[in-house]
């Protein structure tokens, strides 16, 4: 008897769709290189029109392979402006009481003082950064989540994504310190911010105020709002991606403070992750 085969996209589909698209624009990039144009202009080039492609072939994708009528609703987003505008409020509020509650541990410790502020440059890269949650936001919890629900189920589509999204967030390139804290880190931050959706009913936009916070939010903190210690312990507050510079660049999701952070998250998300079925982005958004 012939066994029937599973719908769904392919695995091999789901593994090449943005390498593809990045492979794409790099090539398109290449000639910029040659007109002497800054290398990391064209990177940057290099990722915004990845994203721009992958803005176009996503709904394609969703149409042909998902048998999706209506993508951008099932992604989460295009739903009720005031639903969307009340879950980017609280994705937001939550990432503010995340960053107050580990500042103020920092200055009880005694390893940071309250710093001079926020020049106008550093606040409107801060906001900008908040497109950074949005974009990986829609890849991620949005792109990457439904395909893997389509061929798993439950826990274990939400445990794969998290295991890609904190294997891509890692830096493998300054010994194993900082993945040994990243990638148990990440692999947390990708299980919060899937449960973030599933609280919000499919909705996308609690996640990316929850990562656009945090990410905008951190930047904002070490840029000015605070002035950490050099002498600050990394197992605390994570790795520094740039010890000789000026301005540090910690990411706390690698040390303990960030651990116990999102392991409370995790614990206030585990009900509406667990309760999310089989395929909760299968569901059209009303």
């Amino acid at each position: 008897m012939r066994r029937e085969e599973k719908q769904g996209p392919r695995w091999l589909g789901t593994l090449l769709f943005v390498p593809l698209l990045l492979a794409l624009t790099w090539l398109l990039t290449r000639p910029l290189l040659w007109l002497g144009v800054d290398p990391e202009v064209v990177k940057l080039l290099v990722s915004l029109g990845a994203f721009v492609l992958f803005l176009v072939c996503l709904p394609l994708r969703l149409r042909r392979v998902w048998g999706i009528a209506r993508p951008w609703r099932c992604l989460g987003l295009n739903a009720p402006f005031k639903k969307s505008i009340r879950a980017l409020v609280h994705g937001l509020l939550e990432a503010a009481l995340v960053l107050l509650g580990l500042s103020l541990v920092l200055l009880v410790l005694g390893q940071a003082r309250v710093g001079d502020g926020l020049t106008l440059g550093q606040a409107i890269n801060a906001v900008a950064l908040m497109g950074v949650g949005f974009a990986e936001e829609l890849v991620f919890r949005g792109w990457l989540w439904g395909e893997l629900q389509l061929r798993l189920n439950g826990i274990p589509a939400a445990a794969a994504q998290a295991v890609v999204f904190s294997v891509l967030h890692t830096r493998f390139d300054q010994g194993w310190a900082i993945p040994l804290g990243l990638l148990p880190g990440m692999f947390m931050l990708g299980l919060v911010l899937a449960g973030q959706r599933s609280k919000d009913d499919n909705l996308l936009a609690g996640a990316v105020g929850l990562h656009g916070g945090l990410v905008a939010g951190w930047f904002a903190l070490q840029s000015g709002l605070l002035n950490l210690e050099p002498s600050i312990p990394v197992w605390l507050v994570g790795p520094n991606y740039n010890p000789v510079a000026a301005l540090p660049d910690y990411n706390p999701v690698g040390g303990l403070m960030g651990w116990l952070g999102l392991v409370q998250l995790l614990r206030l998300r585990w009900h509406w992750l667990r309760g999310s079925g089989s395929k909760p982005q299968m569901k059209v958004l009303s």
